[in-house]
């Protein structure tokens, strides 16, 4: 048996190996130079130093889709507030009177029956919560048990539907007399079919009964389609409120609540309800309030009746249809700063007095006429 002898390897098989690392390595240096290339082989625009430090932007609030005639920006459309809880700022006083701005207005010296201010005092507009007088006074007329107790059912619920948030819960039991507090100070929507239905009038009746009622009264331009004041039908005119807001306190149980800046109402077996009267922010140091109903919906704006003593008389004012929450009030204050401080002649007028006749009035647009609603 011969002995095998190796021979050498080659130059070709020492070579491979050599070749096979080199190969490799240049593969995974390729791979790794290669990566960044790949994650920013999309072009980047450059940014300036100021982007580049620019915050990122806050969400937007405005609604998507809705844009303004720039390209690119989108307009708002949020809905405005149901109440703007403000007042226009004015001067106090336009030419030599006070710079009354609602639509609708009187001014009279209760005491002697002057008339000081009128702005289309005789033309019949939406009043509101004002109805609520109305209403009061026709249940007053079916003498009400007051100390009675009454439960808030889903009918007065449903009567309500589309006014102000009630605070007068479905089943929850409350006195007649709570309950003319509830509509009066605080304009509850609820307690007035409540009410109605405490002296067995549906809402329909107790309307039909508040339109007997204005007529007895003499009132020829007020009517009303429901009894809350939620109707832009539920109308009347500056000089007419005033005689309602009159026959009003003149009753001897809503005289008082008329007059209340406040009021706990106490349901049965619940923690009381305090009321704040809505015509509170009329009372200004020279304006001691004797009475008076706030209104609106969104036919009428912002209304206000009141009955008030100023510089040692007594003064009636209706205003109707301000916009701004506050603007009414404001009204109220340069109205009495403008007596305060011009003393109006206190004899009675030579002027006539009270409304012309119908037809007279109704033949007559609603936005003519000048301040003095001539």
């Amino acid at each position: 048996m011969h002995e095998m002898t190796q021979l050498p390897p080659t130059s070709q098989h020492r070579t491979r190996p050599l070749l096979t690392i080199v190969a490799g390595l240049a593969a995974a240096l390729a791979l790794a130079f290669s990566a960044p290339a790949i994650a920013t082989s999309k072009p980047q625009p450059k940014k300036s130093a100021k982007t580049a430090t620019r915050k990122p932007a806050k969400k937007s609030t405005v609604a998507k889709g809705k844009k303004s005639g720039k390209k690119g920006r989108r307009k708002s459309v949020r809905a405005a507030p149901r109440h703007h809880h403000s007042e226009r700022h004015v001067a106090a006083m336009k030419g030599k009177l006070p710079n009354v701005q609602s639509l609708g207005a009187l001014v009279i010296d209760l005491d002697t029956g002057r008339e000081l201010f009128a702005r289309r005092a005789d033309k019949p507009r939406a009043i509101a919560s004002i109805s609520k007088l109305a209403a009061t006074l026709a249940i007053m007329d079916r003498s009400p048990a007051l100390e009675g107790l009454t439960t808030i059912k889903r009918s007065d619920v449903e009567v309500a539907r589309g006014g102000a948030r009630s605070r007068l819960l479905e089943g929850l039991t409350v006195s007649n007399r709570d309950l003319l507090h509830a509509a009066l100070l605080g304009s509850d929507n609820r307690a007035i079919p409540a009410l109605g239905r405490a002296v067995g009038l549906s809402p329909s009746k107790l309307t039909a009964a508040m339109n007997r009622k204005v007529a007895s009264l003499g009132l020829r331009f007020t009517h009303f389609r429901e009894p809350t004041g939620l109707s832009a039908d539920n109308q009347s005119t500056p000089r007419e409120t005033l005689m309602l807001l009159k026959a009003a306190m003149a009753n001897p149980v809503l005289g008082p609540i008329l007059c209340r800046a406040e009021y706990d109402a106490h349901p049965v077996s619940k923690p009381p309800i305090h009321y704040v009267n809505t015509n509170r922010p009329a009372a200004r140091a020279n304006v001691h309030i004797l009475g008076g109903k706030t209104g609106y919906n969104d036919t009428a704006r912002y209304c206000l009746v009141l009955a008030a003593r100023i510089a040692d008389h007594n003064y009636g004012m209706a205003l109707l249809g301000t916009e701004g929450d506050l603007t009414r009030f404001g009204d109220v204050a340069r109205v009495a700063d403008w007596i305060v401080t011009h003393k109006p002649k206190q004899g009675p007028s030579t002027a006539p007095q009270g409304p012309p006749p119908p037809e007279a009035i109704l033949g007559q647009s609603l936005d003519s006429g000048s301040p003095d609603g001539k």
